[in-house]
C-alpha cells in the first residue's frame, strides 16, 4: 500500500493511494486511528486494506495539499557519512559507528511544497536520501530482527544551510532551519519492498542527475542503523530513520551548487517514487 498523511478541508487526515484516487481512511477507522502514526502503533494494515476493498475512493491525490508522511513522529534520526563517495568528499573517515543527528518536524514539508531558504544564508544545499519508517517499536533490537519492525519507506531530502551547519562542531542548526527538509510523497508498506532489496536512489535539481547510489552502497546498513539506534534509545512506531546520502552534495561540488528560488528539486527511489519540491524564500 502507499499511505499519506494530508489536509481535508483544511483537517488533518491520512488515507491510501492508488493512482489518483485516494480513500480517506479517518472516517472510516475513527478514533481507532485518527492518524497515520496511529495506523501504525495499532498495526492496522489489514484494515487499512479491507477498508479500500469495501469503499470506493472519494478523494484526488493531485487535488490535495500533503503533509509529512509522518507529521508528529516522536523522533527523527538522521544518519550522517553513510556512503563512502560522500565520506570521501568531505575528507572525512568512516567510523565505526553511524554518525547521527536529530531533525524536528517543524524543519519539514511534504511533497508538493516549497521548501523555504531563509534570510540569513544562500548556502541551501539538497541531500536525497531513504527515509525508513518504525512500525514495531522496541529497545535493543537485533540485526536479525530489524526487518520486521519497519512500516514502510519514503524519500526524503535532508536540505541543509550548510554554513550554520559547519560554523561549529556541531549540525544541529544547520539542519533544522524552518521547512527545509523534504518527506514524502507516501509511505511505501514495508510488503510491498523486500528485506536488503538493492534500491537506487537519484536526485535531480531543475533536471539535472546530480546524485546517484543504491542501498548497498551503505556502509552502515539499515538493519545497522535500527540496532545501533535502538541500543540508547526505544524506538516507537511511526519514528523515521533518514539513512544517509551520497556523494554529489551541492556544498562539494567545483562549482558549488546550493538550491535558489525558483528551483526544483526531486528525491527519485526506484522503489517509492519521486518527492518532488519547489524552492523559495522565506
Amino acid at each position: 500500500m502507499k499511505l499519506i498523511s494530508f489536509l481535508n478541508a483544511g483537517q488533518a487526515s491520512y488515507g491510501i493511494v492508488n493512482g489518483d484516487d485516494v480513500l480517506d481512511l479517518q472516517p472510516i477507522l475513527g478514533a481507532q486511528a485518527p492518524d497515520l502514526r496511529a495506523l501504525i502503533e495499532q498495526n492496522l494494515f489489514a484494515a487499512a486494506a479491507e477498508a479500500a476493498s469495501k469503499h470506493k475512493p472519494g478523494l484526488k491525490f493531485s487535488q490535495l495539499t500533503l503533509l509529512p508522511v509522518i507529521p508528529n513522529p516522536d523522533k527523527i534520526i538522521c544518519v550522517g557519512l553513510n556512503y563512502g563517495e560522500h565520506v570521501r568528499e568531505t575528507g572525512r573517515e568512516i567510523t565505526e559507528s553511524p554518525a547521527l543527528f536529530l531533525r524536528v518536524p517543524a524543519s519539514q514539508v511534504a511533497h508538493g511544497q516549497d521548501i523555504v531558504r531563509p534570510p540569513e544564508s544562500t548556502r541551501l544545499d539538497y541531500e536525497g536520501e531513504i527515509a525508513i519508517v518504525i512500525g514495531k517499536g522496541g529497545r535493543r533490537i537485533s540485526e536479525a530482527d530489524a526487518w520486521s519492525h519497519i512500516a514502510g519507506y519514503s524519500c526524503y531530502n535532508d536540505g541543509s544551510i550548510r554554513d550554520w551547519q559547519v560554523s561549529t562542531t556541531q549540525w544541529t542548526a544547520g539542519k533544522n532551519f524552518w521547512r527545509t527538509g523534504g518527506f514524502g510523497p507516501w509511505l511505501v508498506t514495508a510488503d510491498e519492498i523486500k528485506p536488503d532489496q538493492n534500491m537506487t536512489l537519484v536526485t535531480r535539481l531543475n533536471g539535472v542527475e546530480l546524485q546517484r547510489a543504491t542501498t548497498d552502497m551503505m556502509i552502515h546498513s539499515i538493519p545497522r542503523q535500527i540496532a545501533y539506534i535502538s541500543t540508547f534509545t526505544p524506538l516507537q512506531a511511526g519514528d523515521v530513520i533518514v539513512t544517509g546520502t551520497p556523494g554529489g552534495v551541492g556544498n562539494k561540488r567545483n562549482p558549488q551548487v546550493f538550491m535558489k528560488p525558483g528551483d526544483v528539486v526531486e528525491i527519485d527511489v526506484d522503489a517509492i517514487g519521486v518527492l518532488r519540491n519547489g524552492i523559495r524564500d522565506e
